[in-house]
This record gives structure tokens, C-alpha cells and sequence, in this order.
């Protein structure tokens, strides 16, 4: 059981590390987010069939689940969409960070929505989460886009909580890839008409970014964090991933050379804090 927990929590981290790449890379490409958010979508369903294929995984879904999979799908792209939007106005740190409202949204819609036990705990460790957070943030001037893109990190964390809950009663039933694959289509099938808005050759000139994008962040990440669902709830997963902005902070430096502050070193401390802190509470 011991080692089960220490695998769980190694699959999690591993899943936030790829995910926390799109800070970066959303910031890296230059195309208009919905063209950025489709074309991901669109190569990452490619990959995404291609690889249940070859695993033989069945794609068919219960007729009483295809409402949650349509409305998950939908949440999934508004939740893609303000993020990046939320990344093109400010920062990797910005637009991260405000989107990492969503654990203390999840710990307060999860008892709600699926009836589980709310758990002081949990209050506490996401108020740390937001006390990190803030210490992360710099100040905002609500003159400045900045004040927009916190806006549209917070939409795009709410979207990712709605969307994470009412996931985790069909994860059981399906394989994290599949639902993947349910999850991109629905929202290429969304946005291909604005593909068309953008020259094809300015698309491919950027097929590393937004193939790293179908790949990396959303074929292997996002699939690999469908899969913790079946180990954790929604909200010490939510808590757990707080980790992830730091990821994605430490990729940023690296990349795009946005170095972070002394204030972003303690906050990134009591982020870790939190996630140290539940991966203990929840080992048996």
C-alpha cells in the first residue's frame, strides 16, 4: 500500500510537470488562442486515437453518460481557452497562479456536487494555497491587463473544477485516454472554424510549439491526471497539483527567461508546503 501511495503521488507530479509546460509554450506561440487551443485539440485527438487504437481500447460510452462527456468537453475548452488568454495578457506566474483559485473552488463545490464530506483540512491548506499565491503574484494595477487575466484565470479555474467533478464518478468506468480523446474532439469540433481565420502557413510555422502542446501537455499530461482521479478526491488531487505553477514558473525561467522574484520563492515554499502536507495526510 505504502509503495502504491508513493507511485500515485510520483504519477501526479509527473502529470503536473508535462501540464505545466503549456504556461511556456502558450506564451511562446504566436497565433490567436483560438487558433493555439484548436490546433492542439485537433493534433492531440490525432494522437490521442492513434495510441487507443494501438492499445485497443474501447471508445464506446454509455448513452446515460454522453450529457457529462458533452458538458466536460465544454468546460475542458472554455477552461483552455481563458487560460491562454490569461498567458497572453501577463505571465507564465499570472496566469498560472490565478488559474490555481481552482483548488479552494473544488474544495468548496466537491461535498456539494458529490455529496462527499467537507474536511477542515482542506479549508486550511487551500487558504495556505492562496496565501502562496498571492506572495507569487505582483501587485496589480487594475488599469492594466493584468487585472484581466487574473479575470480570465479565475473562469478558467472555475471551468476546470466543474469539469474535474463531474469526471470523477465516469473515470472509473472508462480509461483516462478515451475520455481524452472525447474531451479534445469535442473541443476541435468547437473551434475549427476559427482555424480558418489564420493562413495555414503561419500555423505550420509553429508546429513544434503547438505539436509539444498535442503531445506533451495535453496527450500524456492531462491523460495521466484523468488516471489520479481513481486514487484521490477531486480535492486532495486539486491540492496536490498546487505544485504545478512551480513547475511551470522553473520552465519559464529556463525558456523565456522570466526570472522570478524573492516573493515568488516564498510563496512557491508555502505552495510545496500544502502539497507536503496532503501527500501526508492522505498515505495509508
Amino acid at each position: 500500500m505504502k509503495k502504491l501511495h508513493v507511485r500515485h503521488l510520483l504519477e501526479i507530479n509527473l502529470a503536473m510537470f508535462f501540464i505545466a509546460t503549456s504556461g511556456a509554450l502558450g506564451r511562446y506561440v504566436q497565433l490567436p488562442v483560438t487558433t493555439t487551443i484548436g490546433s492542439r485539440a485537433i493534433l492531440a485527438a490525432v494522437a490521442l486515437i492513434l495510441f487507443c487504437l494501438y492499445k485497443k481500447y474501447s471508445f464506446r460510452i454509455k448513452r446515460e453518460d454522453w450529457l457529462i462527456i458533452g458538458v466536460t468537453g465544454v468546460l475542458m475548452c472554455v477552461h483552455w481557452l481563458s487560460y491562454f488568454y490569461a498567458l497572453q495578457l501577463s505571465s507564465v506566474a499570472i496566469g498560472m497562479l490565478s488559474l490555481f483559485t481552482y483548488p479552494v473552488i473544488t474544495a468548496f463545490l466537491e461535498p456539494i456536487m458529490l455529496g462527499t464530506k467537507f474536511q477542515r483540512i482542506h479549508l486550511v491548506l487551500a487558504v495556505l494555497v492562496l496565501l502562496g499565491m498571492y506572495l507569487l503574484s505582483p501587485t496589480l494595477d487594475f488599469a492594466d491587463s493584468n487585472s484581466l487575466a487574473v479575470g480570465f484565470g479565475v473562469l478558467s479555474a472555475l471551468a476546470y473544477a466543474l469539469r474535474n467533478i463531474l469526471l470523477k464518478k465516469k473515470v472509473s468506468n472508462y480509461n483516462g485516454s478515451v475520455l481524452m480523446v472525447y474531451q479534445t474532439v469535442i473541443t476541435a469540433g468547437i473551434l475549427i472554424p476559427f482555424m480558418f481565420t489564420v493562413p495555414l502557413v503561419d500555423i505550420v510555422s509553429q508546429w513544434q510549439a503547438l505539436l509539444a502542446l498535442a503531445v506533451l501537455t495535453t496527450a500524456i499530461g492531462h491523460t495521466l491526471f484523468l488516471m489520479t482521479f481513481k486514487h484521490f478526491t477531486i480535492t486532495t488531487v486539486s491540492i496536490l497539483s498546487s505544485i504545478q505553477p512551480i513547475y511551470g514558473i522553473v520552465i519559464g525561467a529556463l525558456f523565456l527567461a522570466e526570472i522570478p522574484a524573492a516573493n515568488t520563492i516564498v510563496g512557491g515554499i508555502l505552495i510545496l508546503s500544502s502539497v507536503v502536507i496532503e501527500s501526508v495526510r492522505t498515505k495509508s
